[in-house]
């Protein structure tokens, strides 16, 4: 596991103990692009799918960690993450191993609040999450999250 990956994998688990129990683990971190990893076993719900509440928590913890070691190799570690807004949809069910992806939004919008951070310390953005089983997206995650000192 490369330093990023193992770093924020720890992270997560530290700051955030309901991931060691979603069995959250960090796949990829790269181009742009994080992927977090969500075992079916650990979030089965009682029709054999996987939980909404832990697809939501996939969702936003993507969004979160790829901010997080954004704004770290942007050398911004002063600030504190929250998510103000969230807007999911759940077109598929979940029946297996899952992937939360969440990918880098349009370079204006990252250079913009990353201005307006340092500038005013603070700063909302939107990103985008999906849950993907294989190939197919079976969840769909807007977020608004705010950086603020």
């Amino acid at each position: 596991m490369n330093d990023d990956r193992a770093y924020l994998e720890q992270l997560l688990h530290q700051d955030i103990p309901l991931t060691r129990a979603l069995g959250l683990g960090v796949l990829a971190w790269g181009d742009g692009e994080l992927r977090l990893s969500l075992p079916l076993a650990a979030n089965l719900n009682h029709k054999s799918s996987m939980f909404g509440g832990s697809l939501y928590c996939g969702a936003v913890l993507a969004g979160w960690g790829w901010l997080h070691l954004s704004l770290r190799e942007a050398g911004i570690e002063d600030g504190h993450i929250v998510i103000q807004q969230g807007q999911i949809d759940y077109p598929e069910p979940v029946l297996a191993d899952a992937m939360a992806v969440c990918a880098a939004p349009v370079a204006a919008e990252w250079e913009k609040f990353l201005a307006l951070y340092r500038r005013r310390g603070l700063a909302r953005i939107r990103l985008q999450s999906r849950i993907l089983v294989g190939d197919v997206e079976a969840v769909r995650f807007s977020g608004q999250y705010v950086l603020h000192r």
